[in-house]
């Protein structure tokens, strides 16, 4: 039995899938970067692995690695973008998804899928990170609770209270103000989701969002973001039968998979 392995070391978390043969994930995992990209890309080849029943990397036919430490991972065959990988991610786990929101830790990125999972087109929000999952990360610190928690919080509010400030900076410190005004914390919650949610919207529309959409990274589990976007864009969020934090790990070993099947 091949196996193929897709390494995706990103600026908050590493992920990392085996696939074998056939496609079929066979082991997967999902970690806190550590201060090294290396580091993390060892800890979570490591993880699956062992997982896998396989002693080192080398046993893997092929590797890729990809994400924002793609070019620290010292046992990949080759790197690729993680625009690319995420496309491909999708494309294995929901072949009629066409259209992307990635929210990653530092930046959120539109892209369009090709019918054979390749990129159509792609536009990237790096300037600011306002509306990445260390955004919030700031926010959820400012409700003093954790992520999970806070993505759910905006689903009981009755109304929104707007979040006017741009920056991230800027917007903690303004949430801060209103949770100590009294407001009432589920509708400062659902401002910021409609903000966020806002932004998204460019990406979408760049991206060739019709209909439907997927989302990928680990914001793509927050649930008060899913219901702002259908709001804001007035389309379907289409749920992945795949972990979404997942997708740009599974679609390096997809790659790694149609690249080194061959490979004696």
């Amino acid at each position: 039995m091949k196996y193929f392995g897709g390494c995706d070391v990103g600026s908050t978390y590493t992920k990392a899938v085996i696939l074998d043969q056939k496609g079929k994930i066979v082991a997967h995992t999902t970690m806190r970067s550590k201060i090294r990209s290396w580091e993390s890309a060892e800890a979570a080849m490591k993880e699956v692995l062992d997982q896998a029943g396989l002693k080192d990397s080398s046993e893997l036919t092929y590797l890729i690695g990809t994400g924002y430490g793609r070019n620290k991972v010292p046992f990949a065959d080759e790197n690729m973008s993680e625009i690319s990988c995420h496309a491909m991610g999708v494309h294995v786990t929901d072949p009629s998804v066409k259209a992307i929101i990635d929210i990653g830790g530092q930046d959120v990125k539109g892209i369009a899928v090709d019918t054979d999972g390749t990129v159509k087109n792609f536009a990237m929000n790096d300037k600011c990170a306002a509306g990445t999952g260390r955004f919030y990360e700031a926010m959820a610190r400012s409700f003093e609770m954790d992520l999970p928690e806070f993505s759910k919080l905006s689903l009981t509010a009755k109304n929104v209270i707007p979040i006017t400030a741009q920056c991230t900076v800027f917007a903690e410190s303004e949430v801060i103000s209103l949770v100590g005004e009294g407001k009432p914390v589920e509708e400062i919650a659902a401002g910021i989701q409609m903000a966020v949610a806002k932004r998204c919207f460019v990406m979408a529309k760049k991206a060739g969002a019709t209909d439907r959409i997927a989302l990928t990274g680990g914001c793509a589990k927050n649930d008060g973001l899913k219901a702002a976007i259908e709001k804001v864009l007035r389309i379907k969020v289409v749920e992945l039968k795949t972990d979404p934090q997942l997708m740009g790990a599974l679609g390096a070993a997809e790659y790694a998979r149609l690249k080194g099947r061959h490979r004696l």
